[in-house]
């Protein structure tokens, strides 16, 4: 295992093994490793691992600006509890999937944005790529390069940090991020509507998501044939009772109060199938598919959120097949978060895209990383 700690050492790496055409793994706190295919040499394997954990610690913070600068491999604990001194947080609220994968280490701050962790606040704020204004990183090439930067009306030259986000590491190796944070509300209340069906409990979650309410979770966790609908609401305390009146106004009488036990930040970190046998799949769609969807999968364990346009489902190795089916007829994708290492060699991270698609996913590929070096093979 190699080791590095600064852009410098970063670029040197990069160029020793682009001489020698030898692939590897990029690992930092290694909490989401099992996310995607497994890596290994061709021939047969285990590919090296480069441990990048020293490329850590805030860089720059502009509280008045909202601007946080952080190397990735920065904690989110740590850029939490940075932020939170000022009342201030991450918008696409990141998860941390540790539980649900089993993995130990520590999340850190370009593994969530990488694998686009984002959690039930990006309904509010938008996912990773909303909030990454701008990097710096080495390509393939070996050469050290900037995307974006450090101010929120950026629009010169191409959007690229839009492209890292989702990537699993495999465009580059980044060594800064820089990101838009947003205040963090000083007062929040969980409402719910109670007994029912997914049709009317995904309905009244889109009708708030589509109002001025500002929601900053809505999820739906089915019991039985009828369920409950969550509803969490944030700003200060005057104003958030006036959109708890909204709220009421919206879906009538059968919505009440619910305490906060940290049910949406469980939701969103997958924390509620840790103990579930079976893969787990988080299936995207649109919002107003989500009915049709859940009923199509018929599945045994699952819940929605963002507003029904994510389903979180356990299922069977045997069932890979049909969920991506099922998600590909409602205009979705099915993401397959967590299975075995054969199950994950075979049916990938996400399904096979339209031949249009991947001609330009491997064009963008090869201008990042033409000897693919980035771990390899993930995605």
């Amino acid at each position: 295992m190699s080791k590095i700690a600064t852009q410098a050492q970063a670029v040197d790496f990069v160029r020793a093994v682009r001489a020698d055409k030898a692939p590897f793994e990029i690992v930092a706190g290694g909490t989401r490793r099992a996310v995607g295919r497994p890596l290994f040499k061709e021939g047969g394997g285990d590919i090296p691992v480069l441990d990048v954990s020293g490329l850590t610690g805030v860089i720059k913070y502009e509280p008045g600006e909202l601007i946080l600068t952080a190397a990735p491999s920065t904690p989110l604990t740590e850029i939490t509890a940075v932020l939170a001194e000022k009342n201030q947080r991450l918008g696409f609220d990141p998860a941390d999937w540790s539980q649900l994968l089993g993995s130990k280490g520590v999340a850190t701050l370009a593994g969530a944005a990488s694998s686009d962790a984002s959690g039930s606040g990006r309904l509010r704020h938008g996912p990773a790529r909303d909030s990454l204004l701008g990097f710096a990183g080495v390509n393939g090439l070996g050469e050290a390069f900037r995307g974006g930067g450090k101010v929120v009306k950026n629009v010169t030259g191409f959007d690229l940090p839009k492209l890292v986000c989702g990537a699993h590491g495999t465009l580059c190796l980044l060594t800064e991020m820089t990101f838009r944070v947003f205040p963090r509300p000083s007062h929040s209340a969980i409402l719910k509507l109670e007994h029912v069906s997914p049709e009317i409990g995904f309905a009244a979650l889109r009708k708030v998501a589509l109002s001025a309410l500002e929601p900053g979770g809505l999820a739906y966790l089915p019991e039985g044939e009828a369920g409950t609908a969550l509803i969490r609401l944030e700003g200060a305390a005057q104003p958030l009772e006036e959109k708890i009146a909204l709220a009421h106004g919206l879906l009538g009488d059968g919505l009440v109060r619910a305490e906060d036990d940290g049910i949406f930040a469980r939701i969103g970190s997958g924390a509620l199938f840790a103990d579930t046998p079976g893969d787990i799949w988080r299936v995207m769609i649109p919002q107003s598919e989500a009915p049709r969807v859940v009923r199509a999968l018929n599945a045994a364990h699952w819940l929605g959120d963002w507003a029904g346009g994510l389903i979180w489902l356990a299922a069977p190795p045997s069932e890979a097949a049909r969920i991506r089916g099922i998600a590909a007829a409602h205009q979705g994708q099915a993401m397959l978060l967590r299975a075995a290492p054969e199950t994950r060699a075979q049916f990938g991270l996400f399904a096979e895209p339209p031949p249009a698609l991947a001609a330009l996913n491997r064009a963008v590929k090869a201008a990042f990383d033409p000897l693919h070096l980035f771990n390899p093979g993930r995605l």
